[in-house]
């Protein structure tokens, strides 16, 4: 019997892994054949991805297809957004691509709105939610600056369109990344003239945008012979990882929101036409393109990268805390003592992100931390007042009514804050897969090799494959009434 297996890269901003997708008659199965760290290198006061470790970790994981004699139908590969790296006419990568937690772009959007076009406008033009680190802005300051790889750029390829091309040769713009670079029209689905030229850039710097689904070419006969698994295709993806996480929510309607809960906390609905208003605006949230030609209407939110960083620093300490212990010292602290907003610019990239905590705290009137498990309580409740705020602004504006919350990504192995947040929320928490981004990837590939016709039969299969826990409120609202509005309170600035 053929097997038809494919390969998902998911990389995210601190790890990355690659995982098998073996497709059965009416299922599937999952396999991680490797992980491996990513970080951000600090180099003469700029902050770069080291983009040659993530393509040798690419090719370790080739290596063992190859040695296992894995035969892969595909490959397709999910990252980050907003960063790119830049090629000379000759096809040569000129450096380092710059990473968004670089302090460069601070204060840049301002200067881009005083000088160039105005913040409205932009909105208008993108319905992207205005960020420091978006690629417009990137390319803006890079510019400002003279900066030498741009200066002599003859194209821009967003990170997964970068490893794609290492591995091919051939250059792509995948529509989803390309999305959020708040450079793409949401309605024609093309980059912005006006918004490039604005940048200091030619239209001619991106390729032509293409959709997930799009076979990029196969592995360089190098890359293919060296690896021993030959040429295999690479597909693009919905190559940013919350739009192949998207595509994984294991449901039958369209009456959900979604919470892609990692690092990052990105929460949303999927919707045929971009929300460009007013309110949206004034709420800065965004619209991110998703599979199929879908927006995902949706906020940011800082989300574990508060806790990640705490738990860096405990260890540096030598307290190597597990999230069980976590749980356990959390569970002894007293309820809703100290909220913070998660996304307040001091928890962008501190040097102590425990003293930013305290200090947030201090600012606000409220007594600093005592614990560890005052950290970590004060973690998971303000995020999940923060989901709450969201998902009232969403279920204000969604063309549908919202029935249930599904929780996608790591977040949802944490039975404690998916509780937390149905019965602050008020609705179902769906949960599951965790491994969401990985799903969605490889289910994409396997559409494009003609397994699957469309999203909704992917969702399906989900289902029949993965079970997720579901987590119904338990008690009502009322009771966290009165800390909600601390929570307002002290988050409104």
């Amino acid at each position: 019997m053929e097997v038809n297996t494919f390969l998902s890269f998911d990389i995210g901003a601190t790890s990355g892994r690659a995982v098998l997708m073996t497709i059965l008659k009416d299922q599937f199965e999952m396999k991680e054949i490797h992980r491996f760290s990513n970080k951000i290198l600090e180099i003469q006061g700029r902050y770069y991805w080291d983009i040659y470790h993530i393509y040798k970790e690419l090719k370790e994981a080739l290596c063992y297809c190859g040695k296992e004699k894995i035969p892969l139908r595909s490959i397709g590969i999910d990252t980050w957004g907003v960063d790119f790296g830049l090629l000379g006419a000759d096809g040569v990568l000129l450096s380092l691509p710059r990473a968004y937690r670089d302090p460069f772009t601070e204060g840049v959007p301002e200067h881009f709105f005083q000088h160039q076009i105005s913040q409205q406008d932009v909105y208008k033009k993108t319905g992207i939610q205005i960020m420091n680190f978006n690629s417009l802005f990137q390319l803006y300051q890079m510019k400002q600056e003279k900066y030498s790889p741009l200066e002599q750029a003859d194209k821009a390829l967003f990170i997964p369109d970068l490893l794609s091309y290492l591995l091919t040769g051939n250059r792509v713009c995948e529509y989803t990344d390309a999305s959020t670079a708040q450079l793409v029209n949401p309605y024609t689905k093309t980059m912005d003239p006006d918004l490039l030229s604005a940048a200091g850039v030619s239209p001619s710097l991106f390729e032509k945008i293409v959709y997930p689904g799009t076979v990029v070419g196969t592995l360089t006969e190098s890359l293919g012979r060296e690896t021993g698994v030959g040429p295999v295709p690479v597909v693009a993806v919905a190559g940013h990882d919350t739009a192949s996480a998207v595509a994984a929510v294991p449901t039958t309607d369209r009456n959900f929101a979604y919470l892609s809960s990692g690092t990052w906390s990105l929460m949303g609905i999927e919707t045929d036409e971009p929300i460009i208003s007013e309110e949206s605006f004034q709420e800065n949230f965004t619209n991110e393109g998703g599979i199929d030609g879908t927006i995902r209407f949706l906020k940011n939110i800082t989300g574990m990268w508060l806790l990640e960083r705490c738990r860096e620093e405990w260890k540096r300490e030598g307290n190597d805390y597990s999230y069980a212990e976590l749980l356990s010292l959390m569970e002894k602290a007293t309820p809703f003592r100290n909220f913070v907003n998660p996304n307040a610019s001091c928890f962008s990239n501190p040097l102590d992100m425990r003293n930013a905590i305290c200090q947030y705290c201090q600012e606000n009137g409220q007594q600093k931390p005592s614990s560890v498990g005052q950290y970590v309580r004060c973690i998971f409740e303000s995020l999940a007042f923060s989901y709450r705020k969201v998902l009232g602004f969403l279920e204000h504006v969604a063309p549908f009514p919202i029935h249930r919350l599904h929780v996608i990504g790591g977040g949802a192995k944490n039975d404690f804050l998916n509780q937390l947040i149905a019965n602050v929320i008020q609705l179902p928490v769906v949960a599951g897969p965790s491994e969401a981004t990985a799903v969605g990837n490889g289910l994409i590939q396997a559409r494009t090799a003609g397994f699957i016709h469309d999203r909704w039969e992917m969702r399906r299969l989900i289902l029949s494959s993965v079970a997720p826990k579901v987590f119904v409120p338990q008690v009502p609202f009322s009771t966290y009434e009165r800390a909600y509005k601390k929570f307002l309170s002290l988050t409104s600035k």
